[in-house]
C-alpha cells in the first residue's frame, strides 16, 4: 500500500510543477481539475489513476505476498530425510557385517573357538536345530572342545551332526558331554581356508555398496526437493559411512587370515 501512495504523491507533484511550468494554465482550472481528474479534457495533463486501479493493484500484490509466504511455508514444512536415509543404510551395513562374522565363524581354524560349532544343524525327532541351540560349548584350552548338551539324550545325535558336519572333527563321548579335539591344518586346508575368506570380504563389500547405492538413489529422488547443499553434505556423510563398514569387513577377514595361518 505505501507503494501505491507514494506513486499518488508523484503524480500529484508532477502534475503541480507541470502546470506552473505553463503560465497559459489557470491554476484555479488545475485545481478544479485535480478533483476532477477524469472529467478535464486539458491535453498533455495526467490523470490521477482510478480508486479502482489501487484497489486491485492492492488486492494483486497481497495475492503475490500470500503466494510467496505459502510457497515459504511449505518449503518449511519438509521433513529432514537425512538421518532416516542414513539409519536405513547404516542398519543395512551393519546387516552386512553380521553376516561376515557369521560366515567367518564357520571357519575351521587351528585353534579351538566356541562359535565354530554354532552353524551344525542336530536333527532330533524330525526337528532340525543349530547346535548352540540345544548345547554349550566351551573352549578347555586352545586344541580342545567341550560339547554339553542341555539334554544328554541327545548326545548321540550331536555327535553324529559333528561328525557329518565339513570341519573334519572326531568327537568322542566323555560322559554326558563330548570332546572335540581341533586337528592341525594342512597346507592345502589353509590355502582353501583362505580364498573363502576372501570371498567372504568381497562379497560383504558388494552387500555395503548396494546399501549406498540405495542410498543414493533415495538421495537422488528427494534432491528436487531439498536444497543443492544439504544433499550433497547428506551424499558426503553417506560415503564416510560406506568407507567406515567396509574397513571393519577388511580388518575382520584379516584378523580371520592371521588365525587360520597361525600369524
Amino acid at each position: 500500500m505505501a507503494m501505491f501512495l507514494k506513486r499518488s504523491f508523484f503524480y500529484r507533484s508532477f502534475l503541480l510543477l507541470r502546470n506552473f511550468a505553463n503560465p497559459s494554465r489557470n491554476f484555479s482550472f488545475f485545481v478544479n481539475d485535480l478533483c476532477n481528474p477524469w472529467t478535464s479534457e486539458m491535453p498533455g495533463v495526467f490523470a490521477l489513476p482510478p480508486a479502482d486501479f489501487i484497489r486491485e493493484s492492492r488486492r494483486g500484490f497481497a495475492k503475490g505476498r500470500k503466494s510467496n509466504e505459502s510457497s515459504t511455508s511449505m518449503a518449511e514444512a519438509l521433513p529432514d530425510i537425512r538421518p532416516t536415509i542414513k539409519a536405513n543404510a547404516s542398519s543395512q551395513m551393519e546387516a552386512a557385517i553380521a553376516a561376515l562374522s557369521g560366515e567367518l565363524s564357520k571357519l575351521r581354524t587351528g585353534r579351538a573357538s566356541s562359535g565354530m560349532l554354532d552353524h551344525i544343524i542336530v536333527e532330533i525327532s524330525g526337528v532340525r536345530m543349530p547346535l548352540n541351540q540345544i548345547a554349550a560349548v566351551s573352549v578347555l584350552d586352545s586344541k580342545t572342545l567341550s560339547i554339553n548338551p542341555y539334554d544328554p539324550n541327545t548326545l548321540k545325535n550331536l555327535e553324529s551332526a559333528i561328525v557329518s558336519s565339513p570341519l573334519g572333527l572326531a568327537p568322542r563321548v566323555d560322559g554326558e558331554r563330548l570332546i572335540a579335539v581341533i586337528p592341525p591344518l594342512t597346507k592345502e586346508h589353509i590355502q582353501a581356508m583362505c580364498k573363502l575368506v576372501t570371498k567372504c570380504c568381497e562379497d560383504s563389500r558388494q552387500s555395503i555398496r548396494r546399501a549406498r547405492q540405495k542410498a543414493m538413489d533415495t538421495v537422488k529422488k528427494m534432491s528436487s526437493s531439498y536444497p543443492k547443499d544439504d544433499m550433497k553434505r547428506l551424499e558426503k556423510e553417506v560415503d564416510e559411512l560406506t568407507k567406515k563398514f567396509i574397513k571393519s569387513a577388511e580388518d575382520l577377514c584379516k584378523a580371520k587370515e592371521k588365525e587360520i595361518t597361525g600369524g
